[in-house]
């Protein structure tokens, strides 16, 4: 890049922060901490901004919401209830039953069909069930899966201890809600349970909370992109400095920003950009993800509301289910991370391994935290392999396409 060029990247990213901290402003919510959060992805934006027009990338914007095929997977809904009166919507993607088990038969000869393997997923932080898309699409009819939503995510209800006590959201409440869901969803039969980063907490908390469950029910977990505690001292790889700053003042930020969400929705559309290289940061490690995965995660995170953001956001530091780990020491375990992963780095996850030293532990190279969406074929080959192992599908079971991330690639 000349001298010249430089120059202008770095003139136009220096308006592109300063446009950002204008529009909060004039949304009449303090910017303090955004600008040492989108640092890293303004040079990004701002390149992007010295070829390709706002009317440009909008309209790229919505051709990619209108052609993407990811998050079209929809199963047999359904409900259930968290110990608040919380909604939490449920879906189940169910496969046929063994035709020696009959009603007829049954009726004849006493018999009954044994309850299938059931795996329930467990999404992350400002995502949904529909993160979990190309697993989804591949472990379609091979086994029986249940995909929730948390708490005030997707098309769950609001946390009702949160919109009417104020009562702050926990990790433990999430176990809580996980089991209410398998409750409603899978009543009996073995269960596999698989987790993203909240979600693998939200498994934790529900062994933490009931472990005669695990004894009695689980055949296998599989913990993805996720941390059993520490949080805290994670830098999101921000300079010391910059994220002391930002770990000072962001619960406080974001609690006001919270109070105020219609203004801030109005302001995160305004500087829609900024967010947009923040997610794909945060999101995405490779080069090469396709555009329509990239949009595709920003349309998941952006429609978290922000009163949902600050609600959640303290949770993650009071998060220690570090001896609740020892409940799976006796079943066949995925664990599994993102090597670029800078929201729970893979260190987390390689000191969840040492804690249960009979685990699968895989680092995958060239990946975020979304790992399930930029490297789809691993997680499903690993998950796979995991299902085999604890007798939730038979050796040999074909598992379907999943197609591809590459910006190169057709999705399938």
């Amino acid at each position: 890049m000349s001298e010249s060029s430089a120059e202008a990247v770095t003139d136009v990213a220096a308006a592109a922060v300063a446009s950002a901290a204008g529009n909060w402003r004039k949304a009449g919510i303090a910017g303090v901490a955004i600008g040492v959060v989108a640092a890293g992805a303004a040079a990004g934006v701002a390149i992007e901004r010295l070829t390709v027009g706002r009317g440009m990338r909008n309209k790229a914007r919505l051709a990619l919401d209108s052609t993407g095929p990811y998050g079209s997977l929809r199963g047999t809904p359904g409900k259930a209830y968290a110990d608040d009166g919380t909604e939490l919507y449920y879906e189940v993607d169910d496969i046929e039953q063994d035709v020696t088990f009959t009603p007829r038969r049954r009726r004849l000869f006493g018999r009954k069909a044994p309850a299938p393997v059931t795996v329930v997923f467990s999404h992350g932080y400002c995502l949904n069930q529909d993160s979990w898309h190309f697993q989804r699409a591949a472990l379609r009819g091979v086994v029986r899966m249940v995909h929730w939503d948390q708490r005030s995510h997707g098309r769950s209800g609001r946390g009702v201890a949160q919109t009417k006590d104020g009562t702050p959201v926990s990790i433990d409440q999430l176990g809580q809600d996980l089991k209410a869901v398998i409750d409603a969803a899978v009543p009996e039969g073995p269960i596999v349970l698989v987790g993203h980063s909240m979600g693998g907490m939200t498994v934790m908390a529900l062994a933490d909370r009931y472990p005669d469950l695990v004894r009695e029910r689980v055949v296998a977990v599989a913990l993805v992109g996720t941390s059993s505690g520490r949080l805290g001292e994670v830098n999101f790889g921000l300079p010391v400095a910059g994220v002391n700053a930002v770990r000072r003042v962001l619960p406080g930020v974001l609690k006001a920003l919270g109070q105020q969400a219609a203004l801030v929705e109005r302001g995160r559309r305004a500087t829609a950009d900024l967010f947009a290289g923040i997610i794909k940061r945060y999101s995405f490690a490779s080069r090469d993800v396709d555009p329509a995965i990239v949009r595709f995660a920003e349309r998941m995170i952006e429609g978290t509301p922000i009163d949902v953001v600050a609600e959640f956001y303290p949770a993650f530091t009071a998060h220690d289910k570090t001896e609740a780990l020892a409940y799976f020491a006796e079943l066949p375990v995925l664990v599994l991370a993102g090597v670029g992963d800078m929201v729970t780095p893979s260190e987390h996850s390689e000191a969840i391994a040492d804690l249960l030293p009979d685990a699968e532990l895989v680092l995958v190279p060239d990946a975020g935290h979304l790992v399930m969406l930029e490297h789809p074929e691993v997680v499903i080959d690993r998950l796979a392999d995991l299902l085999m192992r604890a007798g939730a599908v038979p050796a040999g079971a074909t598992v379907g396409g999943y197609g591809s991330t590459s910006s190169s690639a057709q999705p399938g």
